[in-house]
């Protein structure tokens, strides 16, 4: 098994171009300098029986991609911190994953004031005194014999949507792996360059975006945060041909004004997850580029490949050992069942949670064995995410398990109604999410960032063949802009949280009523939750789904 280590060594010596951020370039050869000279110095601060820990706390400056390399030939783990975390909670992700030393730069310094870090010692990059630091260690050279495959190289959390984030553990020869797994499916090659433009304290941009740049020579061009205006400014001045995207990006990108020259670029594939299949679709026809939805659980315990010929919405065919499970039989889920135009026709008992039967490389949480068993039950790896599969063998995304609703004793999948608003012409993003009822269980809500007409979305909702008779929405929340965190995912918990008593127009349902209305102070105050009714014109679900409690 090859080592990251390796990797960044066999690029000494290697004078073309590797990195541009701004208006910075580094060659290959000068990337592997500076990560020798910082595993140098790393081994000079971190503090002898100390676990060789370090966090970075940076927007994506060549200073992330160097400590990561340094990292790697130290035979030391990083720990991306995500600066929008705040007080104590920065201060615990910083803790929890025993950081002798934070590397941050000036702009993040405030997140830091005021917070108790008892034995860190913080390097901030962008000062004299760095560059102090690092002069005697210039002429060092990249040393892979230090590092070993088995060492831990990341800490990076998971999004913490049911508590604090869990540190999931990627060893060197894992991301090694991935890096040329990822760089042989897609045909990398050292003339592509990667922008990187997700932040690189998640999983996302370093697995699918750096480790394949990594392993095939490629170049790398860094976007300090996201920027939907500046994305194709950058994609045709690096010459990108690849990048990697997560939750909203695609819309974002998409939500820009159209142009001539938006098909003026060199980029060829985008590879990332929650797109959906019609934004991907438009995105190959506004920009020419294919998207390719791929999956892969972040702790590494099961992953699906998108192969030619995988059906549309399909993130690949199931391998050997991956199953859909129903997580209270333990039973396997029956084939999906679509109608004329593609639409799930049996979701409720199609969509279980993908589980991997066979060997995983799981390779844990760090210092939380209570998380690790959840995920390891019965002898099998629990992804924690929903599917279905068809016939054929091709797995579909339904979400994940913590965004299940519960109705009348029925299972949904908040990702199946979320694709289904979605062809609600006034939507631009929509969210779909749980309220709690004590009559039902889960009443369904939805938030929705565009227009929002209440007469014509019920007939939409009338129109929708594969809308189960419990799956339209009690609460509709509207926005302007859909909140996110700082991966352009949806925050979940914090629409969870507000529920309906929130600063935005909510549109309701009321019990014996077929259409919407605003909701008021007053009945927020009082009961919003209704014996079982249905919507006019809609039959029971057995003979034809349509919207309904």
């Amino acid at each position: 098994m090859e080592s990251v280590a390796a990797l960044v060594a066999h690029r000494w010596d290697d004078h073309r171009p590797g990195l541009w951020c701004e208006d910075t370039v580094l060659s290959h050869h000068e990337i592997a300098a500076g990560a020798a000279a910082r595993a140098a110095l790393l081994a000079e601060l971190l503090p002898p029986g100390a676990a060789p820990h370090l966090g970075v706390l940076l927007d994506n400056t060549p200073e992330f991609p160097l400590w990561l390399s340094a990292a790697a030939l130290a035979g030391a783990a990083v720990a991306g911190i995500n600066p929008t975390r705040r007080g104590p909670e920065l201060a615990r992700d910083i803790l929890h994953t025993e950081c002798a030393l934070l590397i941050t730069e000036r702009v993040h310094l405030p997140l830091l004031a005021g917070l108790d870090l008892p034995g860190v010692r913080v390097l901030v990059t962008d000062t004299e005194e760095y560059e102090a630091l690092l002069t005697p260690y210039a002429g060092a050279r990249p040393d892979p014999s230090r590092a070993r495959p088995a060492d831990r190289l990341l800490l990076y959390f998971t999004s913490g949507s049911t508590g604090a984030p869990k540190a999931a553990i990627c060893t060197q020869g894992r991301l090694a792996a991935a890096g040329r797994s990822l760089a042989a499916q897609f045909s990398v090659v050292p003339d592509d360059v990667h922008y990187i433009c997700m932040p690189m304290f998640h999983g996302n941009a370093v697995i699918a975006d750096w480790a394949p740049a990594l392993a095939a020579g490629a170049g790398v061009a860094l976007r300090r945060r996201f920027s939907a205006s500046a994305f194709l400014a950058d994609v045709r001045r690096h010459r990108a041909t690849y990048f990697t995207y997560v939750g909203r990006a695609i819309q974002y990108l998409l939500a820009t004004e159209p142009g001539p020259a938006d098909r003026d670029h060199a980029l060829r594939l985008g590879f990332g997850t929650e797109a959906g299949v019609v934004d991907a679709a438009a995105f190959e026809r506004r920009f020419g580029v294919r998207l390719v939805e791929g999956y892969g659980s972040s702790e590494g315990g099961a992953a699906v490949q998108w192969t030619p010929g995988t059906p549309a919405g399909a993130v690949g065919r199931a391998g050997p050992g991956l199953a859909v499970l129903d997580a209270e039989s333990g039973n396997e889920c029956p084939p999906a069942r679509f109608d004329t135009a593609g639409r799930l026709l049996n979701g409720d008992e199609a969509i279980g949670e993908l589980v991997n039967r066979g060997p995983n490389p799981f390779e844990g949480y760090w210092r939380n064995p209570a998380a690790e068993s959840e995920r390891r039950r019965d002898g099998l790896y629990w992804t924690g995410d929903l599917f279905y599969r068809d016939p054929d063998g091709y797995l579909y995304f339904a979400g994940r398990t913590d965004d299940r609703i519960r109705v009348d004793s029925e299972n949904l999948a908040a990702a199946m109604i979320e694709n289904i608003l979605a062809r609600y012409e006034g939507a631009d993003a929509v969210a779909v999410y749980a309220v709690p009822d004590p009559v039902t269980g889960d009443q369904v809500m939805a938030t929705l960032a565009g227009e929002f007409e209440p007469a014509a979305f019920v007939a939409f909702l009338a129109a929708q063949p594969d809308l189960g008779t419990k799956m339209a929405p009690r609460f509709v929340r509207v926005v302007e802009r859909m909140p996110v965190t700082a991966t352009n995912k949806i925050h979940r918990a914090l629409l969870r949280r507000e529920g309906v008593r929130c600063a935005d127009p909510v549109w309701w349902r009321p019990p014996g009523e077929s259409g919407y209305r605003p909701l008021t102070g007053g009945d927020a105050e009082g009961p919003l939750v209704s014996p079982r009714e249905a919507l006019p014109g809609c039959a029971a679900r057995d003979s034809n789904p349509g919207p309904a409690d």
